[in-house]
């Protein structure tokens, strides 16, 4: 099974008011396991950053100078994305500039019900707890060193580890059985210790107690 973990960075808090996407990160997931594969790419957003947000991610206006427009990338984005769920935290806010984008350059918007929101999850989960992804990776010990500002590919990194963690770790679909793998890489359950089972001298009397009692009993006629 695949998916995508998504994240953006933008100039502001709503495509209504003319922000836009200045980065977006993905990481590809196979059977909820990171495989390596990214997709990372800074915008052009064809308008100034604000000091608000810059003070969030950092992303200034002389870094995204030189850098693609969104219809540039387009086309190597949905390839990327291709037709895999996705999982992105709060969903609405990413899918809501995504599909802006999208939209400015004639493309068809992505479905809000391929994204899975893991704020969504995590406040089910954790009823009452923080659900911001630096909460929720306090809470499953994943190392937050190197995310002083925000980052879209570093945000989706951190965030693939979350969502395992969400779905209940490392085996998310049975936790007492442990496994192991060769080394060419298939998993496999450990073996369990053979238990050597052997009748009492007591049974093994009653045993020969009920044979007697048969006409030519087959275990007589076994050789001992």
């Amino acid at each position: 099974m695949r998916e995508v973990v998504l994240d953006t960075e933008t100039t502001g808090l709503s495509p209504a008011d003319n922000h836009r996407i200045i980065e977006i990160g993905c990481v590809e997931l196979i059977n909820h396991v990171a495989t390596g594969k990214v997709f990372q790419t800074y915008l052009n957003p064809e308008r100034s950053v604000p000091d608000e947000a810059r003070a969030v991610h950092g992303i200034d206006d002389a870094l995204l100078a030189d850098k693609p427009l969104f219809k540039d990338i387009a086309d190597d984005l949905l390839s990327f994305l291709s037709d895999s769920r996705l999982v992105i935290h709060n969903a609405d806010f990413d899918m809501r500039f995504l599909n802006a984008e999208f939209d400015r350059v004639g493309r068809q918007p992505l479905p809000r019900e391929r994204a899975i929101d893991t704020v969504a999850m995590a406040r089910q989960k954790y009823f009452g707890a923080g659900a911001s992804l630096d909460a929720l990776c306090r809470r499953f010990g994943i190392d937050l060193s190197g995310r002083d500002l925000h980052g879209a590919l570093k945000d989706a990194q951190l965030l693939a580890e979350v969502y395992l963690q969400l779905l209940g770790g490392r085996q998310p679909d049975l936790h007492l059985v442990r496994r192991t793998a060769d080394p060419a890489g298939q998993s496999y359950r450990l073996p369990r210790t053979p238990v050597l089972l052997a009748p009492s001298d007591a049974e093994v009397a009653a045993h020969d107690a009920w044979v007697n009692k048969l006409k030519d009993p087959l275990w007589r006629r076994l050789p001992s």
